[in-house]
């Protein structure tokens, strides 16, 4: 990969990263409902030049709206919400990459060798381990929302794998559409406070859903999708588990977030067993005459 390249990768990672902060400072002031569509809300504001309605797909956009942006990113935030901290939010978040993986083996027919089933096996256990740290284990239900919105994440992955000839800003656009006004909605329903939040936010306050919708989704998901473009997969996703490492370090730095030796354990297997499943095996190569 080119210098220039592997500084968009750092980019990109760095984005995410910062997301985690931003949403756990966003939750703070705004409830995570309303949050949530808040973002939605900027990134809709946007992407509507993207918008236009795609014959033949809209049925498999919209799923992915409901799963990806209804479920996913309101579980997110909800387990930010109530977490107490960011380290293990950043690293439970990427069970996403085991969950995709057995989705694909029971949904698409797909095969699961030796080795990515010991990369599964790390990766759960490396969560569970994380779940037993004191700082964790008085905020199990933080841990449960991530873990939910990672399943989500995952069907939705499948969802993608499904979708042909979409492109990245017109989904993401609908998936905006689809998931400001039914999180409004949920806010609505199920928290109280809006106004009063949306009255006494500060710019800080204001930032957050803002750098969530243009640095994550657009500086992140744009780059990426820029580089899958250019290189294959097997080289550029490796280099997006820089993400939960530069999350944790942004907690511990930022937000005061204390790490333990089971957080960084469970850290290391979570993040070791996602490596395995996603990098293969190197082809042999062999001569022939």
């Amino acid at each position: 990969m080119k210098p220039g390249d592997l500084l968009l990768a750092l980019l990109a990672n760095t984005a995410w990263a910062f997301n985690f902060i931003a949403g756990k400072a966003g939750v703070g002031h705004f409830e995570p409902f309303l949050f949530t569509s808040l973002r939605f809300g900027v990134l809709l504001l946007v992407l509507l030049p993207f918008l236009r309605w795609i014959p033949g797909r809209m049925g498999g956009v919209l799923g992915i709206a409901l799963v990806q942006g209804v479920i996913h990113f309101s579980l997110i935030f909800a387990g930010l919400n109530a977490s107490g901290d960011i380290a293990s939010v950043a690293i439970a978040s990427q069970l996403y990459v085991p969950f995709s993986t057995v989705l694909a083996v029971i949904l698409l027919g797909e095969r699961l060798g030796r080795r990515r089933l010991l990369g599964l096996a790390s990766a759960f256990g490396g969560v569970l381990v994380i779940g037993l740290d004191p700082v964790v284990f008085n905020h199990l239900d933080a841990l449960l929302l991530i873990a939910g919105g990672a399943l989500a994440m995952a069907v939705a992955t499948v969802q993608m794998r499904r979708l042909r000839d979409v492109g990245v800003f017109a989904l993401q656009g609908w998936i905006a559409l689809c998931a400001t006004p039914a999180l409004a909605l949920l806010s609505a329903l199920f928290e109280d406070g809006q106004w009063a939040a949306l009255q006494t936010a500060t710019p800080w306050d204001w930032a957050t859903p803002v750098y969530s919708a243009l640095g994550a989704s657009l500086v992140g998901h744009g780059i990426v999708y820029h580089l899958l473009g250019r290189y294959p997969v097997s080289v550029t996703t490796p280099l997006l588990l820089l993400s939960p490492v530069l999350a944790v370090a942004f907690g511990v730095l930022l937000w005061g977030d204390v790490l333990t030796w089971k957080l960084v354990l469970g850290g290391v297997m979570t993040l070791a067993g996602i490596l395995v499943i996603t990098v293969p095996l190197p082809r042999r190569v062999t001569a022939s005459g």
